[in-house]
């Protein structure tokens, strides 16, 4: 009998790696593998994506850059101690923490850093291809899960530290995905490359808590008739990115995809604005608390209230592994240029797609079902030449179902 071949290994290059939502990822990554949890809040874990070739969670291999020095280990047993991670997890999956701490390089540019744009990109990119090769991985995806910085300055300014990243991840030969608010890939000069690149990429800003509830409800009063007159929001957030978010430059950029999210359901702008206050105590925690004030029949003045209380890393935590499986699996099927069914993940996405949460879902499932066929099956589209949009807006998508998904976008 011969022995079984080992089956190909995928990497995780997390940009933060060191930061909650990161911590919160590998370890949850560790303990679903092991059956020591369930994948609640993983959608690639669900039925519908039984047969779309995903990569298991068992060979996912971690790394990444961070610019903190503080052990993996060690920040699980203080997500522990604020409630994030459950008792004894941190413990259980102590070893697999301290491999992923092991392919952890220092970030940059950190404080006093004298090296230029271009000696950062070049170390990047060796940090990531010479990981690739020691652990001999199928392919190595790049996800920025760093806290959100400001916008650029404009031209001339400084690349912004995603930005750098996000050029290391393409001359890697990495896709990418960007699930933080900063600007990655989407600053000029490296939009000019990823179009070059043949390489897959989704993002921006991962869709958590206030702005999938408004992705929700967004649609519900447009479907209904109802003129939403003000939409107002305040969130109140600690650990790192309530400080990162205390800067107005930083908490804007964030703010810009809320408001696209209303804009796009709502097809107008209502009054009001996104408040951001930053609350050490709350730590990794958050609330957000919205007040809509809408106009039913004859004018009839009314209000909703909502308040979303959520812990931030283990919302954002299953979506970066679904994220990290799609997009590689993406990559495996020859599938370039942005991922625009990928959108249902975020607050600003990149490439086409619908606004409203149920469309985003919906093609999010086709977009899964295209993963999982076999390229003859795939309505002769070849998939090394697509560029995310493949014949008539969906690859993979079966003749009979054209008549009912003009919409769809790969």
């Amino acid at each position: 009998m011969s022995a079984s071949l080992p089956r190909p290994r995928v990497g995780v290059w997390l940009i933060g790696a060191r930061g909650s939502v990161a911590t919160t990822v590998v370890t949850g990554c560790a303990a679903v593998a092991a059956g020591l949890h369930p994948p609640t809040g993983m959608v690639t874990e669900t039925p519908a994506f039984t047969d779309s070739g995903l990569p298991a969670l068992s060979d996912l291999v971690f790394g990444g850059h961070d610019t903190l020095d503080c052990p993996l280990p060690k920040r699980a047993e203080t997500l522990t101690a604020g409630g994030v991670l459950p008792p004894g997890l941190a413990t259980a999956v102590t070893a697999e923490l301290a491999a992923a701490d092991r392919e952890i390089r220092p970030g940059g540019p950190a404080p006093g850093d004298t090296r230029s744009e271009a000696d950062l990109i070049a170390a990047f990119t060796h940090d990531i291809r010479d990981f690739t090769h020691r652990h001999a991985l199928q392919r190595t995806l790049v996800v920025n899960v760093a806290s959100t910085e400001p916008a650029s300055q404009g031209p001339g300014a400084p690349l912004p530290a995603s930005t750098l990243y996000a050029l290391a991840a393409l001359r890697a030969g990495c896709p990418y995905v960007n699930f933080t608010p900063s600007e990655g890939m989407h600053h000029p000069v490296a939009a000019r490359e990823a179009e070059h690149s043949g390489l897959p990429h989704a993002g921006r800003d991962g869709k958590t808590g206030q702005t999938l509830l408004r992705a929700v409800l967004g649609p519900m009063f447009a479907q209904r008739a109802l003129h939403v007159r003000a939409w107002s929001g305040t969130n109140l957030l600690g650990g790192g990115d309530g400080a990162a978010l205390a800067d107005p430059a930083a908490a804007a950029a964030k703010n810009a995809g809320k408001e696209r999210v209303l804009a796009d359901t709502l097809g107008h702008v209502p009054e009001g604005e996104v408040h951001i206050d930053d609350v050490p105590a709350l730590g990794d925690w958050k609330t957000a608390w919205d007040h809509i004030a809408f106009d039913g029949f004859l004018g009839t003045r009314m209000i909703l209230q909502t308040i979303w209380q959520g812990c931030d890393s283990a919302l954002a935590a299953p979506l970066v592994l679904d994220l990290a499986r799609l997009t590689a699996r993406a990559h495996e099927k020859g599938l370039t240029g942005p991922l625009g069914a990928l959108g249902f993940y975020f607050k600003d996405p990149v490439g086409e797609g619908p606004s409203g949460l149920s469309e985003q879902y919906e093609a999010l499932v086709r977009f899964g079902r295209g993963l999982g066929r076999t390229a003859e099956a795939d309505l002769g589209t070849e998939a090394g030449s697509s560029t995310g949009v493949g014949a008539e807006g969906s690859p993979g998508v079966e003749a009979g179902e054209r008549a009912d998904a003009s919409e769809d976008v790969l």
